[in-house]
């Protein structure tokens, strides 16, 4: 039946694809380190071209690097979910996409790896956010969330501001604001993972808008409002003087005229 050829040939497809670990795909690249300090590889059939992934990797600012010292970032195919072991495919198939996640971490001696699905976004912008918002919550592992910077969110939240920049702050933010009424005070631990949350979706869509021009509204997601404009703007300029752009890149906000 034309059902079951079909099948066929996805498993077919499928078997012809051996997967590696992650362990045996790091011994075979070589690691690069870019200008601005982050350490990083490719393998396999990534369909991201060599100067793509150079100026994605070169937006981060080199003022992070020094807390990623011991992160390397591979970029593959597709990272495999449902193995204990950390499995790695050199190429695509449907089927191994329906079993891919976006990211899973290793550690490797000294050394933390994230190895990134490059096969299971459809765009530029999908790839670079996945890229960005780990290296930012890898930075805010080590480095933790500058005081300026939680003090900018937490007056923002007293002021009410609308919306947030991911479910993760969105909840947290939500059980913080909900402790500050009550009796017993703030939780001190929902504010300072909101704090968390907060700063690495900023730092992300920071690193995110010196690589790749995008529109506010791209940013939107259903599960929740997304964070009122201009306080988003307030929070990205705060993090552009902490973390300024390297040399070749531009951050800058741009506002459509209505009419």
């Amino acid at each position: 039946m034309p059902g079951h050829a079909l099948e066929y040939r996805r498993m077919a497809s499928s078997a012809q694809i051996e997967l590696w670990p992650a362990e045996k795909v790091a011994t075979q690249v070589t690691v690069i380190q870019a200008a601005n300090g982050i350490h990083y590889a490719a393998w396999g059939e990534t369909r991201v071209s060599e100067p793509d992934m150079e100026r994605l990797v070169g937006a981060v600012p080199a003022t992070l690097s020094a807390a990623l010292t011991h992160r390397a970032y591979y970029f593959v195919p597709l990272a495999i979910a449902d193995t204990g072991e950390i499995m790695i495919a050199p190429g695509y198939s449907v089927d191994l996409g329906d079993r891919a996640i976006c990211h899973r971490n290793a550690i490797f001696g000294s050394t933390e790896a994230v190895f990134l699905s490059t096969r299971l976004v459809e765009d530029r912008f999908g790839l670079a956010f996945e890229f960005f918002i780990n290296v930012a919550h890898n930075f805010v592992e080590a480095a933790g969330v500058p005081e300026s910077f939680s003090s900018l969110v937490w007056s923002q939240s007293e002021a009410q501001v609308r919306g947030e920049t991911s479910q993760d702050a969105w909840e947290t933010r939500r059980r913080a604001e909900d402790s500050r009424n009550s009796q017993k005070g703030i939780d001190e631990r929902s504010r300072n993972t909101y704090y968390e949350s907060a700063f690495s979706d900023t730092l992300a869509i920071y690193m995110l808008s010196m690589a790749v021009d995008f529109d506010y509204h791209d940013l939107r997601e259903r599960e929740y409002p997304l964070l009122a404009a201009n306080a988003l703007a307030e929070r990205l300029r705060h993090v552009a003087t902490l973390f300024p752009a390297n040399q070749g890149y531009e951050f800058q906000i741009l506002y459509r005229r209505k009419g």
